[in-house]
């Protein structure tokens, strides 16, 4: 691993983009594993997919590291509205639309 001041040339940094993408990856993998979790208990419990308040919380949150990190915080939002669009989508394939759900 090296820290991008040490990258002397395109090799080095592409090959630190490449190294962060599997990690990158690999916590999406993660994630997602969180969210099938997530689809068996709000089954179990009757909630649906989408929880309005709970997106705009995992907004809110995504938006303050990205401010803590240095990144805009309106890029970062529109990535984690995707992600949290496929995360409910995953969920619903397990559930059922909420269109179809009690509630």
């Amino acid at each position: 691993m090296r820290k991008p001041a040490d990258c002397e040339n395109m090799s080095h940094i592409r090959a630190e983009i490449d190294r962060l993408d599997e990690d990158l990856v690999r916590l999406f993998a993660e994630r997602a594993a969180y969210i099938d979790r997530a689809a068996e208990i709000k089954a179990e419990v009757d909630l649906p997919a989408r929880i309005e308040d709970r997106v705009e919380q995992v907004v809110a949150n995504v938006r303050r590291h990205a401010g803590r990190y240095g990144l805009p915080p309106d890029l970062v939002e529109k990535l984690w509205r995707r992600l949290n669009d496929w995360s409910i989508s995953r969920e619903e394939s397990r559930l059922g639309p909420d269109s179809l759900r009690k509630g």
